[in-house]
């Protein structure tokens, strides 16, 4: 698996890969808005690494020395991007940020009183061919007022942009959060996942699979 990229996706065109058990009596994913701690294209500029692993940010500290892991417990999140006809979407970018293990966004106005400096915050990749994408990332935590969960956003010529958040399924603070209440049962369905343990000896905890599914 390389360092830069999970998964590397090819051409950028609609692969007409069906996928009909994952796609089966599965709706599009709700869209949302990119919320207050989005990091823009020219925060992104600075030259952080901003790739699929969010769990080692490259290069060193202030004190030269290297960055350590990130914290909390590691996820192994993997799917693919689909149609609603459960075709597979060649070369969608996939964007996902959220919150470090303290509850801190890495953005200019979500750092909270502790910020861990071993979490990317955001990550990229590309779907391949099959539609698939990865992500090395943390099991979302809670931060004031939300429920723990990952946000999503694709980009592709053949349905524009979508955003939307990723919850975890039966997360107790699902029931308080007004993200997740205002969605309907098939929303729902849409954007849970289910982490799993890792098998023993792997490098990370928990594992996930989520296919993302966008409307035409």
């Amino acid at each position: 698996m390389k360092r830069r990229r999970l998964l590397v996706g090819a051409g950028g065109v609609l692969a007409h890969i069906a996928f009909p058990a994952l796609a089966a009596g599965r709706d599009a994913l709700p869209r949302m808005t990119d919320g207050p701690f989005y990091p823009s294209p020219s925060y992104r500029a600075g030259g952080v690494d901003w790739d699929a692993d969010l769990t080692t940010v490259g290069g060193r500290d202030p004190d030269g020395q290297p960055r350590p892991r990130a914290r909390g417990e590691h996820l192994d999140l993997w799917g693919t991007v689909q149609d609603s006809e459960g075709r597979a979407i060649d070369g969608a970018t996939v964007e996902i940020w959220q919150c470090d293990a303290f509850g801190s966004y890495r953005h200019p106005r979500g750092a909270g009183a502790r910020v861990d400096a071993g979490f990317q915050g955001f990550g990229s990749t590309r779907s391949d061919a099959r539609g698939s994408y990865r992500f090395r990332t943390i099991r979302p935590v809670p931060y004031t007022g939300r429920t723990p969960h990952i946000h999503v956003k694709l980009r592709h010529p053949s349905f524009g942009e979508v955003t939307s958040q990723l919850f975890v399924a039966g997360d107790p603070g699902n029931a308080n959060d007004f993200l997740y209440r205002s969605l309907s049962e098939a929303g729902r369905e849409a954007v849970e996942m289910r982490p799993a343990r890792a098998p023993a000896g792997s490098p990370v905890m928990w594992q996930a699979e989520r296919a993302l599914i966008v409307g035409s």
